[in-house]
């Protein structure tokens, strides 16, 4: 089987995908001579040719990382700053082309790169996951799934599932991509249209949950620390955006599935991909004999784990539950799910490995595991840069004056209402694709405008609604964030030469449309003047 084996597809698709390949754009380093083409027009076309001039994304970082420490140096030789809404300090930029600034890079560079809390994250997370896929049970599985469940049904379900694995912080963004590219790979579509959607629907919607999730702990604490301070302040639950966040999660799964079979799957299906990196989805699948029994074991160990799993957190004062609170937000289990997850795909993996034979020795484990760290040696390059650009950033202070100056900003406009609503979540949106962290934004734009939004009477859970949609409808499109790179990274297992404009050229119809549809949701509540969680209003 060659390693540039063409996706199933009939003649005039072929020709398609051999003119395409006639009228590639100019190659960057790394991307195997060339860049694909998505074949998209207008805007979307603009940003895609840009985008693919553009090198490496490991010379981006460095060179983004050059540019924030001379203009730290220039903003603070102007004695550039801002106060902080918050603590009412001033924050100035500080000056990194120094003395103090050079010791703090030598000293820290080792433990910037070993201490980025996402290089562990996907690590660990992958060598589970490469247990279960390398066995042949994930595949096997998965293309069950995709013979029995309805396509209609399918696609919506990856972006539920996507937005619902921020529960486990940003397991979701690890997990559902290469899980999406074996699925549709399963039911005969391009796995690079899998990566594009699952991709999209865990970071555009990583604020949205059918449950309660870290991020409504964090925010919410956030916000009752500024109510508290107010004359007739209250605490804001982690429950106060529930009810809308569950009808978005069912919004963007329909408008997700919408978006993948109107312009990503028809986009993907001109690009080729190395067929060995998939198992190859044929007919409806009929299982062995050997294959079945391994199926069963696998199933009986995934549920003795799940079992235990529950209790260690369901009883009352159970291990894995908050030891102060008793609750389970948030709590070890939230926090240590990526290695619960680890188990929950490596356990089972290893029982039908066994069955099946693909597993004979206990090497055979190391062996498969090893195998997903040698597919994420570029990843691991590119975090060495990453990491320092998100410390650069965040020691020049330039980050939070930033955000500071925006908020600034849209409250000298002194609009109201519907208007001001939207300019709100776009300067969040846009301010997400610099300042990655929601919580840190949300600590700048919450004392200034929970409290001047309260004067015109509308609630604090209303203000962290719509910063909620702004902060999460970016993260798909930003090379800057911290899983960009991984996305591209599991892109170019199928196809090196696709280029970075290409990948955010496929997004960006995500985050239009969804954050528009995210908006007419947000006006329909409004109003209809609907609660938007438990006991929290609209209006205060």
């Amino acid at each position: 089987m060659s390693d540039t084996g063409k996706n199933k597809q009939d003649p005039k698709d072929k020709k398609g995908a051999n003119s395409e390949k006639e009228n590639m754009s100019g190659g960057s380093p790394g991307n195997g001579g060339g860049e694909l083409s998505s074949g998209s027009k207008g805007v979307l076309r603009w940003i895609e040719v840009m985008g693919n001039k553009l090198p490496h994304p490991f010379w981006i970082f460095l060179w983004i990382c050059i540019f924030i420490v001379l203009l730290s140096g220039i903003t603070a030789w102007l004695g550039v700053s801002a106060v902080d809404p918050g603590t009412g300090e001033t924050v100035r930029a500080n000056n990194l082309i120094s003395g103090e600034g050079l010791r703090r890079f030598i000293e820290e560079m080792v433990t910037n790169f070993a201490h980025f809390a996402p290089f562990g994250l996907v690590l660990v997370m992958l060598m589970g996951v490469s247990v279960a896929e390398r066995s042949g049970l994930l595949p096997l599985a998965l293309r069950t799934v995709a013979f029995s469940v309805p396509r209609q049904i399918v696609l919506p379900v990856i972006f539920i599932i996507g937005a619902c694995g921020n529960i486990g912080s940003d397991a979701g963004i690890v997990i559902v991509p290469p899980i999406a590219a074996l699925i549709f790979a399963q039911m005969g579509l391009n796995p690079i249209a899998g990566l594009i959607a699952g991709y999209a629907g865990a970071t555009a919607g990583f604020t949205a949950n059918f449950f309660i999730a870290g991020t409504d702990v964090l925010l919410a604490g956030i916000s009752s620390e500024i109510t508290g301070q107010m004359v007739d302040g209250q605490e804001v639950s982690a429950t106060a955006n529930w009810y809308f966040m569950i009808v978005s999660t069912v919004f963007l799964g329909i408008a997700g599935a919408f978006i993948a079979r109107k312009y990503t799957i028809p986009a993907c299906s001109r690009f080729e991909y190395a067929e060995d990196k998939i198992d190859s989805p044929g007919s409806s699948p009929s299982l062995s004999s050997l294959e079945k029994k391994g199926m069963r074991k696998a199933g009986i160990a995934l549920l003795i784990y799940s079992l235990l799993i529950i209790l260690l957190v369901a009883p009352a004062g159970a291990p894995l539950r908050n030891q102060v609170t008793g609750g389970i937000v948030p709590s070890p289990f939230l926090r240590g799910l990526i290695p619960i997850l680890f188990f929950f795909f490596a356990i089972p993996g290893y029982f039908f490995g066994k069955t099946v034979g693909t597993i004979k020795k206990p090497n055979d484990v190391l062996r498969h595991m090893e195998h997903g760290m040698k597919e994420l040696s570029g990843y691991i390059v590119l975090m060495l840069v990453v990491a320092q650009f998100i410390n650069l950033f965040n020691w020049s202070n330039l980050d939070t004056i930033l955000a500071i100056t925006g908020a600034e900003f849209l409250q000298a406009t002194g609009l109201t209402g519907p208007l001001m609503f939207t300019l709100f979540m776009i300067l969040v949106a846009v301010l997400n694709i610099f300042l990655g962290s929601g919580s840190a934004k949300w600590a700048i734009f919450a004392p200034i405008f929970i409290p001047m939004l309260a004067q015109i009477g509308y609630s604090p859970a209303f203000v962290q609604l719509m910063y909620r949609i702004g902060d999460s409808i970016t993260n798909c499109v930003t090379p800057l964030y911290v899983y960009f790179p991984l996305l591209l990274g599991w892109v170019h297992k199928y196809n090196n030469r696709i280029g970075i404009g290409t990948i955010v050229s496929l997004l960006v119809p995500y985050a239009v449309i969804l954050f528009l549809m995210w908006v007419v949701l947000l006006f329909i509540w409004y109003g209809l003047n609907l609660p938007i969680g438990v006991g929290e209003m609209i209006y205060r």
